[in-house]
């Protein structure tokens, strides 16, 4: 992304007078000194060549999202002590603030919590944690332990905080996960559970929690997608992300947990092994990499193209026979049905804001489901043969890198510099002024430039350094 906010004129850029013309001739050839270093280039006649930082038009989104990038630590931790500031010394105010960093609607009776949009404040609490936790893990602990590692160039040390950041999320919550999936009904396969407890509207502390977490975590994704630089496949993961993020809320709101708890354990353990992989790769450890490669690919095909098409077919196929075709009202306590769905299609958005409201499954529910979940087997399909080219690429010998996003790093760097700058046509200023007017030292620290010698080693002070300047300024033959 780049900075324009940074690109400040030269100090002789910001005296300059010169009105640029509407032609836009290539620049001219650079003269000894690099031509990066030079904002003025003699062309011909009294035309100067006015090499310029590019100033873009980018409207009031990029530097807002430079601010939050620049700011995400501060920000985030200042909301959260003010948060807890606000808890701790304002009592009336704890009805409300507790709702931020506790679980709510719990059921002293079964011991375990419903659901309602009381939610939001948990999920607005975590998200603004995990983007502070992530900032701060990833510029205080990973690009340090990067640089120890012998990462020099910045885009690649942040592509290894990133990428560690992530692995550390998902040994967490695969773990979490995989915990609550190991102690439930339907492990390791058994489909046909997924379902048996609908409509159960109450869940326990620890799924709750889960289920939630997780939510924020790709709320917060989305964010980061679009105050981070972009990469090549942008757009197919803000796809991905909103496609899972709705997933993620249907399955909490419809109380279809346990399904939600079994396909984020399948795309999980994926992205346990992948970030890890590319942090070997970074870090120069390419025979690991290659074995940790290895694990990702099988793990991606028995985890997204074999269970989690296992699950849409339990969805397309179990449900009819198990779940009952109907809606049903209230929480836990006084839960009435089943009832005939109502008519329309707003009775669907109920369990998103409606504490209690109707609850249903019909074929409407199911293929509400089943479209997004095969939209995202589409797009994992898409970055499979991705994954097959570097396969290819591994079986004949070279190492394994992701084409998605990484593979334009190098061009990147190498093209960035020149990107940055614009030629004009500028008219010089030309005044009658006394040779010893001229700040010839001055001019000489700003512009960077140092006297040469003459061929026969006697040197004379000045006058290389003046006739320079005056021809920069158009007027040379005055001079020789």
């Amino acid at each position: 992304m780049g900075d324009s906010s940074h690109a400040a004129s030269s100090p002789a850029d910001e005296r300059s007078t010169a009105k640029p013309s509407s032609a836009r001739p290539q620049p001219a050839a650079s003269s000894s000194t690099s031509a990066a270093k030079h904002l003025y280039t003699r062309s011909s006649g009294n035309v100067v060549i006015v090499r310029r930082l590019k100033r873009k038009d980018e409207g009031t989104w990029k530097p807002l999202a430079r601010w939050l990038l620049k700011n995400q630590i501060g920000l985030s931790f200042n909301l959260l002590a003010l948060l807890f500031l606000a808890h701790m010394f304002i009592p009336k105010a704890r009805t409300h603030t507790r709702k931020y960093f506790t679980l709510s609607y719990y059921n002293q009776r079964t011991g375990q919590y419903g659901i309602g949009p009381d939610d939001a404040f948990l999920i607005t609490f975590f998200v603004i944690l995990f983007t502070g936790l992530r900032a701060s893990i990833m510029d205080f602990i990973l690009s340090p332990l990067g640089r120890k590692a012998g990462i020099t160039k910045q885009k690649l040390l942040t592509r290894f905080s990133e990428q560690a950041w992530l692995t550390v999320y998902y040994s967490v919550f695969w773990t979490l996960g995989a915990y609550i999936w190991y102690d439930s009904p339907y492990f390791p396969m058994n489909l046909p559970e997924l379902w048996t407890d609908w409509p159960n509207r109450e869940m326990k502390g620890l799924m709750k929690f889960y289920m939630v977490a997780q939510w924020s975590f790709w709320v917060q994704q989305i964010i980061v997608l679009f105050i981070e630089e972009r990469r090549k496949d942008h757009w197919q993961m803000f796809c991905h992300h909103i496609i899972t993020n709705a997933l993620v809320s249907a399955c909490y709101c419809y109380h279809y947990t346990r399904v939600g708890n079994v396909i984020l354990v399948m795309m999980d353990v994926v992205d346990l092994f992948f970030p890890t992989a590319k942090c070997l790769k970074y870090t120069g450890y390419h025979t690991l990499c290659d074995i940790m490669f290895g694990l990702f690919v099988v793990t991606w095909i028995i985890a997204r193209h074999v269970g989690y098409v296992m699950v849409c077919w339990s969805i397309y196929a179990d449900t009819p026979n198990i779940m009952p075709a109907a809606c049903f009202q209230g929480t836990n306590d006084n839960l009435v049905g089943p009832l005939e769905p109502p008519a329309g299609w707003t009775y669907l958005l109920e369990p998103f804001y409606k504490l209690g409201g109707n609850v249903c499954y019909n074929e409407k529910v199911k293929w509400g489901f089943l479209v997004p979940l095969l939209l995202l087997q589409a797009i994992t399909i898409l970055w499979f043969t991705m994954i097959v080219r570097v396969v290819i690429k591994v079986l004949r010998g070279d190492s394994a890198e992701d084409v998605r996003s990484d593979d334009e790093d190098e061009v990147e760097e190498a093209d960035e510099v020149e990107e940055d700058f614009v030629y004009e046509e500028a008219q010089p200023l030309e005044e009658e002024v006394g040779v010893e007017s001229l700040d010839l030292k001055g001019w000489e620290r700003r512009s960077g430039l140092k006297r040469q010698a003459s061929s026969s080693g006697v040197s004379l002070p000045g006058h290389s350094d003046r006739k320079e300047l005056l021809g920069r300024i158009g007027c040379e033959k005055q001079v020789d």
